[in-house]
């Protein structure tokens, strides 16, 4: 089993026992509440993630939207699908986040006025088979 190396916890990060490795097997979340915060933290092939569970576009509970590829395109009528199972998308109004580093996922191609757009990550750790969320 490996930790997820996105951030560090800090030593003045208080910690929080979430769950089990067992409770969150690859591929799957777990919706916790930590810290007065809730929080769903994912198991992306054995690597942990913890992403704060609101939308930041109008509030909605992020962790409960789908959890889906990158749909990427060479040109019209050309799909593939990368990244399988790192990206959720907000059960609203379908706006898509990288779940290893919380930020939206955007077309860079597109322009419009921009606004810096990220959900709040947490790092965590697994100590002696339980999943460890630092904040």
């Amino acid at each position: 089993m490996t930790n997820s190396t996105q951030s560090h916890p800090k030593a003045t990060s208080q910690k929080y026992v979430v769950a089990t490795v067992s409770e969150i097997p690859p591929g799957s979340k777990k919706i916790v509440e930590a810290g007065g915060r809730s929080l769903g933290v994912y198991n992306l092939a054995g690597h942990f993630y913890a992403l704060r569970n609101v939308c930041p576009h109008q509030g909605a509970e992020l962790c409960k939207g789908l959890v889906k590829p990158l749909v990427v395109s060479k040109g019209p009528g050309h799909l593939e699908f990368e990244r399988e199972g790192e990206i959720v998308r907000c059960p609203w109004h379908q706006w898509e986040f990288d779940i290893k580093t919380g930020c939206m996922i955007v077309d860079p191609a597109m322009r419009t006025k921009t606004y810096e757009v990220t959900v709040e990550t947490f790092g965590v750790t697994v100590e002696d088979g339980q999943v460890v969320v630092y904040m």
